[in-house]
């Protein structure tokens, strides 16, 4: 099966508190609405909210909730992301949930946005999932995708799909939204990039095909997003091309170059080493002026 259904939900929430029944009934009326959908995915933080207060242990209350939602309306379910206590602090963590009501598999963020996300560690390992008969997703979070590196090592996984929820409530995401473009266009995949919206972000969610195309930019406002995709999209541009020019995934693969960078114990170099600490901007005096 080459086509599949998914559907992006940007919605209002609260930012401390329990989201989790607004969003049963937010499924309920979508799958009433677009029995087709076969996969739903709401922005970061949308379940608990944004407060590492609301941190909580894997598995949860809440995640039990929602694979009890994927079973009845046999759907792939990623409710966003949530704050998971472990006993070496605190993450920000995806469920990714099959239609059997199962966790099939959990992401902890790669990149937490510091220096403003304190608090909140760094996850280590990549996600990917297989979707019988469909094709293979990955999975990040928000400022993940400032990274290339991680889109990039998601697609050489074999990843066809990237669902990356968002809660982005700055003035930045006007650049995110060329990065969701630019991730889907060098790797050659669907990039579903979702964001909240009013409290839990500034809306404008986007989702983008394997050639950079924008299928979808929605508002400011709550929106459903059904999209149906074609995987054949993401196989033949791989193989021939992206609009039957560049391969980049197959020159990545043949390089000469060796990103020697990478390889390196520190991961720095004396360059990004006189960058100063990572911290926020400090007001400056006064006096100064």
């Amino acid at each position: 099966m080459s086509y599949f259904t998914i559907a992006g939900v940007q919605m209002h929430a609260h930012h401390h508190g329990d989201n989790t029944e607004a969003m049963r009934h937010r499924i309920d009326v979508l799958m009433s609405r677009f029995p087709q959908v076969q996969m739903v995915l709401f922005s970061e933080l949308m379940p608990m909210g944004a407060s590492t207060h609301n941190a909580r242990p894997m598995p949860c209350d809440a995640e039990a909730l929602f694979c009890q939602i994927a079973e009845q309306h046999r759907i792939w379910l990623i409710p966003g992301s949530m704050f998971e206590q472990a006993e070496d602090g605190i993450y920000n963590t995806l469920s990714v949930i099959n239609p059997h009501g199962q966790v099939v598999n959990r992401f902890r963020k790669l990149f937490p946005f510091r220096p403003y996300e304190i608090g909140v560690e760094s996850g280590t390992e990549f996600v990917v999932f297989d979707v019988p008969n469909v094709g293979r997703f990955g999975v990040s979070i928000c400022y993940d995708m400032w990274f290339p590196e991680t889109t990039r090592t998601l697609a050489a996984m074999g990843a066809e799909v990237i669902l990356h929820p968002t809660m982005t409530d700055t003035i930045d995401r006007d650049i995110e939204l060329s990065m969701a473009r630019t991730n889907a266009a060098v790797n050659q995949c669907y990039f579903f990039d979702i964001n909240g919206a009013g409290a839990l972000g500034n809306g404008r969610s986007i989702v983008v095909g394997p050639s950079g195309d924008v299928i979808h930019q929605a508002g400011i406002g709550e929106e459903i997003m059904p999209i149906e995709i074609d995987m054949t999209r993401v196989r033949r541009e791989r193989e021939a091309g992206l609009r039957g020019l560049g391969q980049p995934l197959k020159s990545f693969r043949d390089r000469k170059v060796d990103f020697s960078l990478y390889r390196s114990e520190t991961g720095s170099t004396p360059f990004l080493d006189t960058l100063g600490p990572l911290a926020k901007p400090v007001r400056a005096n006064v006096e100064d002026y």
